[in-house]
């Protein structure tokens, strides 16, 4: 059956839409090498990740595994968030001690500390809209906003009542210090490439 059938079928059965109905379609799509899918407010997006974006997931990744064990990191793991049908695929997420996965085995978003978005051009609204959004209902403490195309990082933290209540820009090459949060480390920027 193509995808398309499920949805023909799907609309006639009338059953209602689900996160793990769209993932089984994407399953089946051919999702060309390289491209990274999501689902943010029911629509799938695919975006290609370039080395620029990989070199600073790389390069986050490398320093959040100064004081975090593998286990507690994910890159482009899918984790269900508030909001209709978020199913997010996050660059980089740092999982509290002793997370664990729900029963249909996913990490739960009640359990995710921090996470880092590099920003693809085509779906930058996402990151700095609907998905941070979903990030601060979800009570997520630390959200991560790195744009090569800017040069700047913008961080979010003290999330309450569905919004975040401090945001901070700056430049790559000023340090972004989340001593004072639940991460409790430093990250450097001076490496994160531009463009």
């Amino acid at each position: 059956m193509t995808v398309l059938e499920d949805r023909i079928e799907m609309a006639e059965s009338g059953d209602e839409l689900t996160l793990d109905m769209m993932f089984e379609w994407l399953d089946k799509m051919p999702v060309p090498e390289g491209y990274k899918a999501e689902i943010v407010g029911g629509h799938i997006f695919m975006t290609p990740q370039r080395d620029t974006h990989w070199d600073i997931i790389a390069d986050i990744y490398d320093q959040l595994r100064t004081k975090y064990p593998r286990r507690r990191l994910k890159s482009d793991v899918r984790i269900d968030y508030p909001g209709h049908l978020n199913g997010f695929a996050s660059d980089v997420t740092l999982l509290a001690e002793g997370a664990a996965k729900n029963s249909k085995g996913r990490w739960r978003c009640e359990d995710v500390v921090l996470i880092a978005e590099v920003i693809p051009r085509k779906t930058a609204d996402n990151d700095y809209g609907p998905k941070r959004d979903a990030y601060a209902a979800a009570g997520v403490p630390v959200y991560l906003i790195v744009d090569p195309y800017s040069g700047e990082w913008h961080l979010h933290t003290l999330p309450k009542d569905g919004k975040y209540h401090s945001s901070v820009c700056f430049d790559f090459g000023i340090e972004i210090d989340l001593t004072r949060t639940v991460v409790g480390l430093v990250l450097k920027t001076d490496d994160f490439p531009r463009g």
